[in-house]
Protein backbone atom coordinates (compact mmCIF):
# COMPACT_ATOMS: atom_id res chain seq x y z
CA UNK A 1 0.00 0.00 0.00
CA UNK A 2 1.33 3.47 -0.46
CA UNK A 3 0.29 6.40 1.04
CA UNK A 4 0.15 10.16 1.12
CA UNK A 5 0.20 12.71 3.93
CA UNK A 6 -0.19 16.61 3.40
CA UNK A 7 1.13 18.70 5.48
CA UNK A 8 0.42 22.58 5.60
CA UNK A 9 2.32 25.28 7.57
CA UNK A 10 0.80 28.37 7.81
CA UNK A 11 3.67 31.69 8.51
CA UNK A 12 1.12 34.56 10.21
CA UNK A 13 4.60 36.59 10.98
CA UNK A 14 3.59 39.16 8.88
CA UNK A 15 0.09 39.90 10.50
CA UNK A 16 -0.94 43.27 11.16
CA UNK A 17 -3.90 43.66 13.47
CA UNK A 18 -6.25 46.53 13.66
CA UNK A 19 -9.31 46.74 16.13
CA UNK A 20 -12.27 46.05 13.52
CA UNK A 21 -10.20 43.34 11.41
CA UNK A 22 -7.70 41.55 13.61
CA UNK A 23 -6.78 39.53 10.17
CA UNK A 24 -7.54 41.67 7.19
CA UNK A 25 -3.80 42.29 6.32
CA UNK A 26 -2.65 38.55 6.94
CA UNK A 27 -0.21 37.28 4.50
CA UNK A 28 -0.14 34.18 4.50
CA UNK A 29 2.02 31.38 2.99
CA UNK A 30 1.04 27.89 2.37
CA UNK A 31 3.85 25.18 1.77
CA UNK A 32 2.47 22.07 0.79
CA UNK A 33 4.42 18.90 1.33
CA UNK A 34 3.78 15.28 -0.52
CA UNK A 35 5.95 12.55 1.35
CA UNK A 36 5.54 8.72 0.74
CA UNK A 37 3.95 7.08 3.91
CA UNK A 38 6.09 5.01 5.48
CA UNK A 39 6.24 1.98 8.25
CA UNK A 40 7.31 4.58 11.02
CA UNK A 41 3.44 5.89 10.74
CA UNK A 42 1.93 2.55 11.61
CA UNK A 43 1.74 2.97 15.70
CA UNK A 44 1.28 -1.09 16.10
CA UNK A 45 0.51 -4.01 14.59
CA UNK A 46 -0.92 -7.95 16.02
CA UNK A 47 -1.58 -11.00 14.41
CA UNK A 48 -4.06 -13.89 14.88
CA UNK A 49 -5.08 -16.70 13.88
CA UNK A 50 -8.89 -18.37 13.57
CA UNK A 51 -10.64 -21.36 12.12
CA UNK A 52 -12.52 -20.83 8.95
CA UNK A 53 -16.26 -21.16 9.15
CA UNK A 54 -16.55 -19.58 12.65
CA UNK A 55 -20.13 -18.29 13.48
CA UNK A 56 -21.20 -15.29 13.21
CA UNK A 57 -20.99 -12.92 15.93
CA UNK A 58 -17.77 -15.18 17.34
CA UNK A 59 -14.88 -13.49 19.27
CA UNK A 60 -11.64 -13.35 17.25
CA UNK A 61 -9.64 -11.26 20.17
CA UNK A 62 -9.56 -8.19 22.21
CA UNK A 63 -7.80 -6.01 20.10
CA UNK A 64 -7.95 -2.94 22.46
CA UNK A 65 -6.45 -4.89 24.91
CA UNK A 66 -3.20 -6.54 22.73
CA UNK A 67 -2.47 -2.41 21.05
CA UNK A 68 -3.02 -1.08 24.62
CA UNK A 69 -6.07 0.94 23.79
CA UNK A 70 -8.30 2.73 26.20
CA UNK A 71 -12.23 1.48 25.27
CA UNK A 72 -12.59 5.46 25.62
CA UNK A 73 -10.07 6.46 22.78
CA UNK A 74 -11.30 3.76 20.29
CA UNK A 75 -14.87 5.98 21.08
CA UNK A 76 -13.26 9.26 20.87
CA UNK A 77 -10.82 8.43 17.31
CA UNK A 78 -13.81 7.05 15.93
CA UNK A 79 -12.09 3.66 15.37
CA UNK A 80 -12.87 1.69 12.57
CA UNK A 81 -11.71 -1.27 11.05
CA UNK A 82 -10.60 -0.62 6.92
CA UNK A 83 -10.43 -4.01 4.58
CA UNK A 84 -8.96 -3.63 1.04
CA UNK A 85 -11.41 -6.06 0.17
CA UNK A 86 -14.92 -5.24 -0.77
CA UNK A 87 -16.02 -8.22 1.38
CA UNK A 88 -16.21 -7.57 5.11
CA UNK A 89 -15.81 -10.86 7.32
CA UNK A 90 -14.63 -9.06 10.43
CA UNK A 91 -16.14 -5.93 12.55
CA UNK A 92 -14.95 -3.76 15.97
CA UNK A 93 -17.18 -3.29 18.55
CA UNK A 94 -15.75 -0.08 19.85
CA UNK A 95 -17.67 -0.25 23.65
CA UNK A 96 -15.88 -3.46 24.06
CA UNK A 97 -12.86 -3.40 22.40
CA UNK A 98 -13.42 -6.59 20.60
CA UNK A 99 -12.93 -7.93 16.83
CA UNK A 100 -16.37 -10.14 15.74
CA UNK A 101 -17.32 -12.29 12.88
CA UNK A 102 -19.45 -10.22 10.75
CA UNK A 103 -19.66 -12.76 8.12
CA UNK A 104 -18.66 -16.55 7.87
CA UNK A 105 -15.08 -16.92 6.20
CA UNK A 106 -14.69 -20.05 4.20
CA UNK A 107 -11.38 -20.33 3.52
CA UNK A 108 -11.59 -21.89 0.42
CA UNK A 109 -13.57 -19.49 -0.88
CA UNK A 110 -11.17 -16.88 0.14
CA UNK A 111 -7.86 -18.13 -0.89
CA UNK A 112 -8.41 -21.18 -2.67
CA UNK A 113 -4.85 -23.07 -2.73
CA UNK A 114 -3.09 -19.91 -1.18
CA UNK A 115 -1.26 -20.59 1.66
CA UNK A 116 -0.85 -19.20 4.63
CA UNK A 117 -4.74 -17.50 4.17
CA UNK A 118 -4.74 -14.34 5.77
CA UNK A 119 -7.04 -11.26 5.56
CA UNK A 120 -5.21 -8.10 6.31
CA UNK A 121 -6.61 -5.06 8.06
CA UNK A 122 -5.86 -2.03 9.18
CA UNK A 123 -7.58 0.30 12.21
CA UNK A 124 -7.72 3.87 12.12
CA UNK A 125 -7.73 6.02 14.49
CA UNK A 126 -8.47 10.23 14.63
CA UNK A 127 -7.89 13.22 17.01
CA UNK A 128 -5.05 12.41 16.44
CA UNK A 129 -4.95 9.92 13.73
CA UNK A 130 -3.30 6.85 14.27
CA UNK A 131 -3.15 3.60 12.06
CA UNK A 132 -2.74 -0.41 13.35
CA UNK A 133 -2.04 -3.30 11.10
CA UNK A 134 -4.05 -6.35 12.01
CA UNK A 135 -3.60 -9.91 10.94
CA UNK A 136 -5.75 -12.47 10.79
CA UNK A 137 -4.59 -15.80 9.51
CA UNK A 138 -7.26 -18.07 8.55
CA UNK A 139 -6.94 -22.06 9.25
CA UNK A 140 -7.83 -25.09 7.76
CA UNK A 141 -10.98 -27.30 8.83
CA UNK A 142 -11.65 -30.56 7.23
CA UNK A 143 -14.44 -29.25 5.81
CA UNK A 144 -14.38 -31.09 2.71
CA UNK A 145 -14.34 -34.10 1.04
CA UNK A 146 -12.60 -35.79 -1.80
CA UNK A 147 -14.14 -36.22 -4.88
CA UNK A 148 -14.80 -37.31 -8.42
CA UNK A 149 -16.08 -35.49 -11.43
CA UNK A 150 -17.59 -39.03 -12.23
CA UNK A 151 -19.16 -41.25 -10.08
CA UNK A 152 -17.69 -43.94 -12.98
CA UNK A 153 -14.72 -44.65 -15.33
CA UNK A 154 -15.46 -47.52 -17.96
CA UNK A 155 -12.08 -49.23 -20.02
CA UNK A 156 -12.25 -51.31 -23.13
CA UNK A 157 -9.00 -53.54 -22.76
CA UNK A 158 -7.98 -56.49 -25.27
CA UNK A 159 -7.26 -59.54 -22.89
CA UNK A 160 -3.86 -59.71 -25.06
CA UNK A 161 -2.94 -56.43 -23.17
CA UNK A 162 0.92 -56.55 -22.20
CA UNK A 163 1.77 -56.88 -18.13
CA UNK A 164 2.82 -53.22 -17.31
CA UNK A 165 -0.17 -51.34 -19.36
CA UNK A 166 -1.07 -48.44 -17.88
CA UNK A 167 -4.28 -46.27 -17.57
CA UNK A 168 -4.84 -43.13 -16.56
CA UNK A 169 -7.12 -42.73 -13.73
CA UNK A 170 -9.27 -39.32 -12.77
CA UNK A 171 -8.06 -37.41 -10.26
CA UNK A 172 -9.92 -36.80 -6.97
CA UNK A 173 -10.63 -32.92 -6.26
CA UNK A 174 -10.18 -31.59 -1.89
CA UNK A 175 -10.49 -28.00 -1.64
CA UNK A 176 -8.70 -28.87 1.56
CA UNK A 177 -5.28 -27.97 2.31
CA UNK A 178 -2.51 -29.65 4.36
CA UNK A 179 -3.11 -32.67 6.25
CA UNK A 180 -7.26 -32.04 5.80
CA UNK A 181 -6.47 -32.28 1.59
CA UNK A 182 -5.85 -35.32 -0.32
CA UNK A 183 -3.50 -37.73 0.75
CA UNK A 184 -3.79 -41.02 -0.29
CA UNK A 185 -5.54 -43.33 -3.07
CA UNK A 186 -7.07 -46.81 -2.66
CA UNK A 187 -7.70 -49.64 -5.37
CA UNK A 188 -10.15 -52.94 -4.80
CA UNK A 189 -9.85 -55.79 -5.90
CA UNK A 190 -5.64 -55.80 -6.72
CA UNK A 191 -6.00 -59.35 -8.45
CA UNK A 192 -5.72 -58.18 -11.78
CA UNK A 193 -4.32 -54.26 -11.59
CA UNK A 194 -2.31 -52.49 -9.03
CA UNK A 195 -2.84 -48.79 -8.38
CA UNK A 196 0.63 -46.57 -9.19
CA UNK A 197 1.08 -42.71 -7.83
CA UNK A 198 3.71 -40.47 -9.28
CA UNK A 199 3.73 -36.93 -7.45
CA UNK A 200 3.99 -33.93 -10.06
CA UNK A 201 5.44 -30.73 -9.96
CA UNK A 202 2.63 -28.67 -9.05
CA UNK A 203 2.03 -30.97 -5.75
CA UNK A 204 -0.52 -33.46 -7.34
CA UNK A 205 -0.36 -36.63 -7.83
CA UNK A 206 -0.73 -38.60 -11.02
CA UNK A 207 -3.13 -41.73 -10.57
CA UNK A 208 -2.83 -44.70 -13.27
CA UNK A 209 -4.20 -48.08 -12.81
CA UNK A 210 -1.13 -50.80 -14.06
CA UNK A 211 -2.26 -54.55 -15.34
CA UNK A 212 -0.28 -56.83 -13.05
CA UNK A 213 -1.82 -60.17 -14.14
CA UNK A 214 -2.85 -61.21 -17.45
CA UNK A 215 -6.69 -60.68 -18.49
CA UNK A 216 -8.25 -63.64 -19.66
CA UNK A 217 -11.82 -63.13 -21.81
CA UNK A 218 -13.25 -66.38 -21.36
CA UNK A 219 -12.88 -66.25 -17.45
CA UNK A 220 -14.03 -62.38 -16.92
CA UNK A 221 -15.80 -60.06 -19.63
CA UNK A 222 -16.37 -57.73 -16.78
CA UNK A 223 -14.09 -56.53 -13.98
CA UNK A 224 -15.45 -54.34 -11.47
CA UNK A 225 -13.44 -52.08 -9.11
CA UNK A 226 -13.19 -49.30 -6.75
CA UNK A 227 -11.13 -46.20 -6.67
CA UNK A 228 -11.08 -44.51 -3.15
CA UNK A 229 -9.68 -41.10 -2.40
CA UNK A 230 -8.90 -40.49 1.25
CA UNK A 231 -7.84 -37.09 3.11
CA UNK A 232 -5.66 -37.08 6.37
CA UNK A 233 -8.61 -35.17 8.48
CA UNK A 234 -9.85 -36.12 11.82
CA UNK A 235 -12.26 -37.86 11.55
CA UNK A 236 -10.94 -38.71 8.07
CA UNK A 237 -13.09 -38.27 4.68
CA UNK A 238 -13.27 -39.98 1.66
CA UNK A 239 -14.59 -39.87 -2.30
CA UNK A 240 -15.04 -42.73 -4.47
CA UNK A 241 -15.08 -43.64 -8.32
CA UNK A 242 -16.58 -47.06 -10.09
CA UNK A 243 -13.85 -48.59 -12.62
CA UNK A 244 -15.73 -51.32 -15.21
CA UNK A 245 -13.45 -52.99 -17.59
CA UNK A 246 -14.22 -55.24 -20.45
CA UNK A 247 -12.23 -57.12 -21.96
CA UNK A 248 -11.90 -57.12 -25.45
CA UNK A 249 -9.54 -58.50 -28.02
CA UNK A 250 -6.26 -57.34 -29.12
CA UNK A 251 -4.80 -54.10 -29.05
CA UNK A 252 -0.92 -54.17 -28.31
CA UNK A 253 0.21 -50.49 -28.20
CA UNK A 254 -0.68 -47.90 -26.08
CA UNK A 255 -0.82 -44.01 -27.30
CA UNK A 256 2.69 -42.51 -26.82
CA UNK A 257 2.83 -38.12 -26.21
CA UNK A 258 5.32 -36.51 -28.55
CA UNK A 259 6.48 -34.49 -25.31
CA UNK A 260 6.31 -35.20 -21.86
CA UNK A 261 5.65 -31.86 -20.94
CA UNK A 262 3.88 -29.24 -23.94
CA UNK A 263 5.07 -25.41 -22.51
CA UNK A 264 2.80 -22.19 -24.36
CA UNK A 265 2.06 -18.44 -23.33
CA UNK A 266 -1.14 -16.77 -24.24
CA UNK A 267 -1.67 -12.88 -23.33
CA UNK A 268 -4.67 -12.32 -20.60
CA UNK A 269 -7.95 -11.28 -22.32
CA UNK A 270 -7.02 -13.53 -25.49
CA UNK A 271 -10.72 -13.98 -27.47
CA UNK A 272 -12.62 -17.09 -27.26
CA UNK A 273 -11.20 -19.47 -29.99
CA UNK A 274 -7.53 -18.34 -29.34
CA UNK A 275 -5.33 -21.32 -30.27
CA UNK A 276 -2.96 -21.93 -27.09
CA UNK A 277 -1.08 -25.05 -28.74
CA UNK A 278 -1.45 -28.30 -30.60
CA UNK A 279 -0.42 -31.81 -28.61
CA UNK A 280 0.25 -34.96 -30.57
CA UNK A 281 0.43 -38.36 -29.66
CA UNK A 282 1.14 -41.40 -31.51
CA UNK A 283 -0.25 -45.19 -31.85
CA UNK A 284 1.80 -48.02 -33.12
CA UNK A 285 -1.16 -50.13 -34.00
CA UNK A 286 -3.41 -49.95 -37.26
CA UNK A 287 -7.46 -49.51 -38.07
CA UNK A 288 -9.34 -48.85 -34.79
CA UNK A 289 -6.93 -49.52 -32.27
CA UNK A 290 -4.56 -47.22 -33.25
CA UNK A 291 -7.46 -44.22 -33.56
CA UNK A 292 -6.64 -41.79 -30.54
CA UNK A 293 -8.43 -38.91 -28.73
CA UNK A 294 -7.60 -36.44 -27.11
CA UNK A 295 -9.21 -35.31 -23.44
CA UNK A 296 -8.25 -32.41 -20.49
CA UNK A 297 -7.83 -34.47 -17.23
CA UNK A 298 -9.95 -33.37 -13.82
CA UNK A 299 -8.39 -31.27 -11.99
CA UNK A 300 -8.95 -28.62 -8.73
CA UNK A 301 -9.27 -25.94 -10.99
CA UNK A 302 -12.30 -26.15 -13.57
CA UNK A 303 -9.87 -25.85 -16.47
CA UNK A 304 -12.90 -27.37 -18.46
CA UNK A 305 -14.35 -24.06 -18.27
CA UNK A 306 -11.16 -21.83 -19.33
CA UNK A 307 -9.68 -23.91 -22.02
CA UNK A 308 -11.58 -27.37 -24.97
CA UNK A 309 -9.19 -29.52 -26.22
CA UNK A 310 -10.58 -30.91 -30.07
CA UNK A 311 -11.23 -34.78 -29.48
CA UNK A 312 -9.52 -35.52 -32.94
CA UNK A 313 -6.70 -32.83 -33.96
CA UNK A 314 -5.39 -32.32 -30.02
CA UNK A 315 -5.89 -28.52 -31.04
CA UNK A 316 -6.35 -26.78 -27.15
CA UNK A 317 -8.49 -23.45 -27.50
CA UNK A 318 -10.00 -20.64 -25.20
CA UNK A 319 -12.98 -21.00 -24.48
CA UNK A 320 -12.93 -18.68 -21.33
CA UNK A 321 -11.56 -15.53 -19.60
CA UNK A 322 -8.31 -15.45 -18.93
CA UNK A 323 -7.10 -12.80 -16.24
CA UNK A 324 -3.56 -12.75 -15.32
CA UNK A 325 -4.49 -11.14 -12.01
CA UNK A 326 -5.82 -14.39 -11.10
CA UNK A 327 -3.80 -16.60 -12.25
CA UNK A 328 -0.10 -16.21 -13.89
CA UNK A 329 0.23 -20.42 -14.74
CA UNK A 330 -2.02 -22.54 -16.07
CA UNK A 331 -0.92 -26.40 -15.73
CA UNK A 332 -3.39 -28.51 -17.83
CA UNK A 333 -3.33 -32.19 -17.78
CA UNK A 334 -4.09 -33.86 -20.66
CA UNK A 335 -4.77 -37.61 -21.98
CA UNK A 336 -4.60 -39.79 -25.04
CA UNK A 337 -7.18 -42.73 -25.56
CA UNK A 338 -6.99 -45.11 -28.33
CA UNK A 339 -10.36 -46.77 -28.75
CA UNK A 340 -8.71 -49.84 -27.10
CA UNK A 341 -8.62 -48.23 -23.63
CA UNK A 342 -4.93 -47.49 -23.22
CA UNK A 343 -4.08 -44.15 -22.86
CA UNK A 344 -1.69 -42.03 -22.55
CA UNK A 345 -0.72 -38.49 -20.19
CA UNK A 346 0.94 -35.24 -20.89
CA UNK A 347 0.87 -31.85 -19.17
CA UNK A 348 0.98 -28.18 -20.70
CA UNK A 349 2.65 -25.24 -18.76
CA UNK A 350 0.66 -21.95 -20.04
CA UNK A 351 2.38 -19.02 -18.96
CA UNK A 352 -0.37 -15.38 -18.78
CA UNK A 353 1.56 -12.63 -19.79
CA UNK A 354 -0.11 -9.35 -18.83
CA UNK A 355 -1.75 -6.26 -20.43
CA UNK A 356 -2.80 -2.78 -18.42
CA UNK A 357 -6.11 -3.35 -18.33
CA UNK A 358 -6.31 -2.46 -14.61
CA UNK A 359 -6.31 1.80 -13.56
CA UNK A 360 -5.01 2.60 -10.52
CA UNK A 361 -7.51 2.34 -7.54
CA UNK A 362 -7.77 5.43 -5.19
CA UNK A 363 -9.62 5.24 -1.73
CA UNK A 364 -9.37 8.00 1.39
CA UNK A 365 -8.48 5.91 4.24
CA UNK A 366 -9.48 8.96 6.49
CA UNK A 367 -9.04 12.83 6.57
CA UNK A 368 -9.45 15.73 8.79
CA UNK A 369 -12.52 17.95 8.29
CA UNK A 370 -10.26 21.28 9.30
CA UNK A 371 -7.31 21.74 10.87
CA UNK A 372 -5.78 24.66 13.64
CA UNK A 373 -3.50 27.57 11.93
CA UNK A 374 -0.88 26.70 14.61
CA UNK A 375 -0.74 22.78 13.93
CA UNK A 376 3.13 21.90 14.03
CA UNK A 377 4.91 20.50 10.87
CA UNK A 378 4.34 17.25 10.53
CA UNK A 379 0.62 16.56 11.36
CA UNK A 380 -1.25 14.09 9.32
CA UNK A 381 -4.18 14.98 7.81
CA UNK A 382 -5.26 12.65 5.54
CA UNK A 383 -4.50 9.09 4.67
CA UNK A 384 -4.74 7.22 1.48
CA UNK A 385 -4.05 4.42 -0.43
CA UNK A 386 -3.29 3.26 -3.92
CA UNK A 387 -3.48 0.12 -5.73
CA UNK A 388 -3.21 -1.54 -9.21
CA UNK A 389 -3.33 -5.21 -9.80
CA UNK A 390 -1.51 -5.22 -12.60
CA UNK A 391 2.15 -6.37 -12.76
CA UNK A 392 5.47 -4.51 -13.36
CA UNK A 393 5.16 -1.01 -15.21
Amino acid sequence: MVGIIIMIRVDCSFIKRTQDYPCKAMRRQVLLFFLVFSLTSVFGQVSYSIPEEMEKGSLVCNVARDLGLDIKRLKSGRARVHSGDSAEYIELNRDRGVLLIKERIDRETLCGDTTPCALLLQMILENPMELFRITIEITDINDNAPSFASSEKRFEISESAIIGSKFVLEKAIDADIGTNGLQSYSLNPTNNFALKLENQADGSKKVEMILQKPLDREQDQHILLLLTALDGGQPRMSGTMQITVNVLDVNDNAPIFTKPVYKATITENSPAGTSVITVRASDKDGGSNGEISYAISNSKRRLSDLFQIDRKTGEVIVIGQIDYEKTKLFQIDIEATDNGGLSDSSKILLDVTDVNDNSPQLKILSKSDAILEDSPESTVIAMLSVNDPDSDR
